[in-house]
Formats: structure tokens, sequence, C-alpha cells
């Protein structure tokens, strides 16, 4: 998994990013793929927030 940084003099920053899978060569053969940016990284944090949650919990 991974992203690229590129050029782009039409967005602001100057670059874009890309995520390393080739959408319409894997999109016949996978369920799901996850956009980049964006991606699981939302669902990354919220996992580990729960997790150390019920890790407290379970110490206390």
């Amino acid at each position: 998994m991974g992203i690229h940084r590129i050029e782009d003099s039409t967005k602001k920053s100057g670059f874009r990013l890309l995520g390393d899978v080739k959408f319409d060569e894997v999109a016949p053969k996978c369920a799901f793929i996850s956009p980049v940016p964006g991606g699981v990284g939302p669902m990354t944090i919220a996992s580990l927030l729960k997790n150390t949650l019920l890790a407290v919990q379970l110490k206390n």
C-alpha cells in the first residue's frame, strides 16, 4: 500500500496524490479499492482509538 506525489500544475499545491493500484486492471478482480487520498486512514484511527479505550477499561 502506498501513495505517490506527482507534479500537477493544475492543482493549487502544485502536486496531486496517486495510489499504487492500476484501477482499471484490478477492478474486475476485487470487491473494494480504497481511494487515495482518504482510503482506510480514518478507519485505522478509529480502530486504534477503540482499542486504546478498551485497553484502559480492561486495565482498570
